[in-house]
């Protein structure tokens, strides 16, 4: 089943999967397969424009000088904290891009959607390569999704993370539905 929905929460689409490897996952090996997926340089990036957007607007919301003649109001020194609030939330949105696998599927949250999707609807593999930003998957319904917590510029980190995800593919994939691939 494939789930797409709009979401502002930073625990949605929070599934089964324990953040690095619980009793749940069995074994520490299965744990750290397990693991969410999440960008390192662009959440770094991400989280301090967060927190410098809201204190150099909020800084200068509070100090912009108040004119004699009226230029500079309250509702200026709203909007420019309201501006760095928009910044901050947008910034703060790419930070938490992850991807949560568990044994029953992927939960591939992006800027603006969080998909859930089966391991048996990953019919074409994981592509990581070209001029691709980031990993995408081939759906069997013929979209196809970008997983943007696994990100080109974390580089060596980036293909090491794309191979776990294309083994837990190949392995929940075949595992839980054999003739995934054949389509009639």
């Amino acid at each position: 089943m494939t789930d797409t929905t709009p979401d502002a929460t930073p625990d949605a689409g929070r599934g089964p999967a324990p953040e690095g490897g619980g009793p749940a996952t069995g074994s520490p090996a299965s744990g750290d397969a397990l693991a969410p997926f999440r960008p390192r340089r662009g959440r770094a990036v991400a989280l301090a424009t967060t927190w410098c957007s809201l204190a150099l607007f909020g800084a200068i919301a509070v100090i912009i000088p108040t004119q004699v003649d009226g230029r500079w109001n309250l509702g200026d020194r709203l909007m420019f904290f309201g501006l760095g609030a928009v910044i901050a939330f947008l910034a703060w949105r790419y930070a938490s891009i992850v991807a949560r696998p568990s044994r029953e599927g992927l939960v591939v949250r992006n800027l603006v959607v969080t998909r859930r999707l089966e391991w048996s609807e990953v019919v074409g593999g994981v592509q990581f390569g070209g001029g691709e930003p980031w990993v995408s998957l081939d759906l069997e319904d013929g979209d196809t999704l970008a997983v943007m917590a696994i990100q080109k510029a974390d580089g060596d980190l980036a293909g090491r993370e794309a191979s776990r995800l294309a083994a837990l593919v190949q392995a929940f994939g075949e595992t839980r539905e054999p003739d995934a691939g054949e389509r009639g």
